[in-house]
């Protein structure tokens, strides 16, 4: 029988090791997803997934349970996320082709085909993806993470807005630039 998360959470902060294992095993896939969606890079996205749960891990002692424990958790990975983004001066780029089709590191939908790709036509996707890989880059840290955790993650607003700890207009302004940033610098490919 699985245990709650409240269950969990009150044996790790009694130091039972076990139930933080489990606490991680339970969140680590979306925590790692966010991460990678957020940085395209398997590297900084590990390293992300290692300093949440270490946060995680000191900080565990005095969570109040006066939010559930996944949006706790979220706001962890949100400001690792954004502290991440500019501690690091090197940008790399990974297709988002290569991304979702890495389930190890993204839980998101794949798009499978019956018949195989031209490599013309795997040429011209592979250019698309590194178009739009750029367009997300040139986000701002919180317009990133706003269009990631939307349009890769599949929040709500409502969610998102409470995982960053900010209001759902806020968000809303933050999708709305990242959105018409992204139309903008993709209008010449498409």
């Amino acid at each position: 029988m699985e245990l709650a998360d409240q269950e969990l959470i009150s044996r790790a902060q009694e130091g039972e090791r076990a139930a933080f294992e489990a606490l991680v095993y339970r969140y680590d896939h979306k925590v790692l997803a966010i991460a990678a969606a957020y940085t395209n890079d398997g590297d900084e996205s590990k390293d992300i997934y290692q300093e949440v749960f270490l946060r995680v891990y000191r900080s565990l002692s005095g969570f109040e349970f006066r939010s559930e424990f996944s949006t706790w958790l979220y706001r962890i990975v949100v400001n690792v996320c954004l502290t991440h983004r500019t501690r690091s001066k090197a940008r790399s780029y990974t297709p988002i082709d290569e991304l979702e089709n890495d389930h190890r590191i993204l839980d998101g939908p794949s798009i499978t085909q019956s018949r195989p790709i031209s490599p013309e036509r795997y040429a011209q996707n592979a250019e698309i993806s590194r178009h739009i890989t750029e367009a997300v880059e040139d986000l701002s840290p919180q317009q990133r993470l706003v269009f990631t955790l939307k349009h890769y993650q599949g929040y709500k607003l409502r969610e998102i807005a409470t995982i960053m700890d900010c209001a759902e207009g806020t968000v809303k302004k933050y999708l709305f630039t990242a959105t018409e940033r992204m139309r903008q610098r993709l209008k010449k490919i498409y």
